[in-house]
């Protein structure tokens, strides 16, 4: 007998064979009239985004956990914007990558398709709901979405409003599909269906990422987490610089994205950090220390004691999601480059130089997915990247990396035409 799981899986994959052929004015009309219909219903949202956070605050739910789950008006209009503008952007279906004709005469096409069905397992944020369902619709993919226990009440509802109006289109409803369930199990299940769904993309904490490697029979692609680092060198423009490590760490503490590890050159490290000290304790970062200069050095420029811990060589290995921040001192662009080597640099990492040199040595050697040159590590995002919304930010070097959007959401063909051509 078909599970509950499989029977999603199944009609996902019904759908998906349609939305392949889906036309590009169809699919903006469908985000357009879901994001009406979203923004219309503003208070049940908000009211069933309510439930979820009293519930994860009577649980005790992590401060930062909490935080990603919670929808204000902001978040709610950039949400609904985000699927406004993954309809203007243009359909990366049927883009012709490369054509050519071979010494057999026969004509090579190199087509962008959709993957298929698109089975994303996330934590938290609700806003992942619309994002990926958006990005999905209009790359012609068929979604299965599981969110995480947290958000149940809010994803039931957006959900809901866009079955509410794939219906009323005459879209298949297994276009966008949602695993109404909070059993573990059925995500180990959802991992084993390779016959109905393509890809696997978690979104959300090591614990998860790892799993699914680990479980699926389906490719997995990797992201999500990773350490944070920053580097101001002897060069930089340090009042500047102290603007854009703030920036990094306070204007979303809880995103992946956030600043994890700040490292400065022994040189200008005492002059930084003067400048920094006003601004951690009015925006209460709190400095995770190594060293012991650096520890006596913070003492002797007044820093509060609140503000200040001990470092251990393991907090290097923590994402922090919180006002939390590593600081060190180092003496080298090679030593900061061998620290980001040991300690998993994989997401998003900036230098903060007035040295050209400095800049181009660091952006070839850090194998980060995403490198900034005197910009802070916030960006990494599918809104500022210009893709929208992104399903993930992948972090593995297979197929893509950095911010998922439309044109990472396809895959290729090749088509080969001959007039009745045979091998010889």
């Amino acid at each position: 007998m078909e599970s509950y799981i499989e029977s999603l899986a199944r009609g996902a994959y019904i759908a998906s064979t349609k939305l392949a052929l889906m036309p590009t004015a169809t699919k903006n009309l469908l985000l357009n009239e879901i994001a009406d219909a979203i923004e219309a219903r503003y208070s049940e949202v908000l009211e069933a985004n309510q439930k979820d956070v009293d519930s994860a605050v009577n649980r005790a739910l992590p401060p930062a956990l909490t935080d990603r789950l919670t929808l204000n008006a902001s978040r709610f209009r950039e949400m609904v914007g985000g699927m406004r503008q993954v309809a203007r952007l243009p359909d990366p279906v049927g883009r012709i990558l490369k054509g050519y004709t071979v010494a057999s005469q026969l004509s090579l096409m190199k087509k962008s398709v959709p993957f298929g069905v698109v089975g994303v397992i996330y934590e938290a944020r609700p806003n992942v709901t619309v994002d990926i369902a958006a990005l999905c619709l209009k790359s012609g993919n068929a979604c299965i979405l599981r969110g995480g226990s947290e958000a149940l009440n809010t994803n039931r509802v957006l959900h809901g409003i866009m079955q509410e109006i794939l219906k009323r289109e005459g879209v298949d409803q297994g276009a966008i599909t949602f695993v109404d369930s909070t059993d573990r199990n059925d995500v180990r299940e959802l991992l084993t269906l390779d016959r109905y769904i393509d890809v696997i993309i978690p979104r959300g904490g090591e614990a998860l990422h790892r799993l699914c490697q680990k479980e699926s029979t389906i490719p997995v692609i990797v992201g999500g987490f990773g350490i944070c680092h920053a580097f101001v060198d002897e060069s930089a423009d340090l009042k500047r610089a102290v603007d854009v490590i703030i920036n990094s760490k306070v204007q979303k503490p809880a995103a992946c994205n956030a600043l994890d590890t700040l490292l400065l050159h022994r040189s200008i490290a005492e002059e930084f950090m003067g400048y920094l000290r006003p601004l951690c304790e009015e925006k209460g970062i709190v400095l995770n220390v190594h060293g012991e200069k650096l520890e006596s050095l913070v003492r002797t420029l007044g820093y509060k004691a609140s503000l200040i811990t001990h470092g251990r060589e393991e907090d290097f290995d923590t994402e922090w999601l919180s006002l939390k921040l590593n600081v060190a001192i180092v003496d080298s662009l090679d030593e900061v480059l061998l620290h980001l080597r040991v300690h998993r640099a994989t997401h998003s990492d900036s230098i903060l130089t007035n040295n050209l040199d400095n800049a181009r040595r660091f952006a070839a050697n850090v194998g980060s997915a995403c490198v900034y040159v005197n910009a802070a590590t916030r960006f990494t995002d599918g809104g500022q990247f210009g893709l929208g919304a992104e399903v993930a930010i992948s972090t593995q070097k297979l197929h893509v990396r950095g911010p998922m959007g439309l044109e990472e959401l396809t895959t290729y063909q090749w088509i080969g035409t001959g007039d009745y051509l045979c091998r010889a």
